[in-house]
């Protein structure tokens, strides 16, 4: 093989690492890009959907019977002759959605002065909901749903998790017909202001 031959396979050898190396980074560079979308899709996915719901309603309310974490069980349509506040969360591990449900409890007087029955509900098992309520110091009763009423009532999906319930709050009249429905994705509604939503949809 001749000097020339070999300097013409020397070339050939360090173009070709040289293409091999740009091509690799042009495949980083998109695969960067790509990453940054991604990124991007998911923020603009969560701002689409972090933003309140509030919608005055008059369809009639589904009705329910559910397990308790005081070991009774609740009927919707038993409630009747009262109004009644549906507060659907993911619950378990979820700390803001304890504390809202201890912030109600703190304003429980101000729901009685309304006749309101507050009703908690999470899709988690007994042991689960009740450490953590234990951990915040949650005195009300969650009711244990098994998914029927979240779907029921449309708030699956609407938080963090595709198979729970989002921040909702439905509002029941004394009739048994739903009145308003609020969806918080931001996982808090001051309870004063909960109370307003009730005083204005109540007939």
């Amino acid at each position: 093989m001749t000097n020339t031959t070999r300097r013409q396979e020397l070339h050939a050898r360090q173009r070709a690492a040289t293409e091999a190396t740009h091509r690799k980074k042009i495949v980083k560079r998109w695969v960067s890009v790509g990453a940054a979308l991604a990124v991007i899709a998911v923020v603009v996915g969560m701002l689409l959907t972090s933003q309140t719901t509030s919608a005055t309603t008059r369809t009639v309310a589904p009705d329910f019977t559910m397990a308790t974490t005081s070991g009774s069980s609740v009927t919707l349509s038993k409630l009747r002759g009262k109004p009644v506040l549906l507060y659907f969360s993911e619950g378990a591990g979820c700390g803001a959605c304890l504390v809202q449900m201890t912030e109600i409890e703190k304003k429980q007087a101000d729901f009685d002065a309304l006749g309101i029955t507050v009703l908690p509900i999470v899709m988690n098992s007994k042991a689960d909901i009740t450490a953590d309520m234990t951990r915040y110091g949650v005195k009300t009763p969650f009711l244990l749903d098994d998914g029927t009423a979240s779907k029921a009532y449309g708030t699956l999906g609407k938080g963090m998790h595709a198979e729970l319930p989002g921040h909702s709050f439905v509002l029941i009249d004394a009739a048994g017909v739903q009145r308003w429905y609020g969806e918080y994705p931001s996982m808090w509604l001051e309870p004063s202001a909960l109370l307003d939503e009730i005083k204005k949809r109540l007939p």
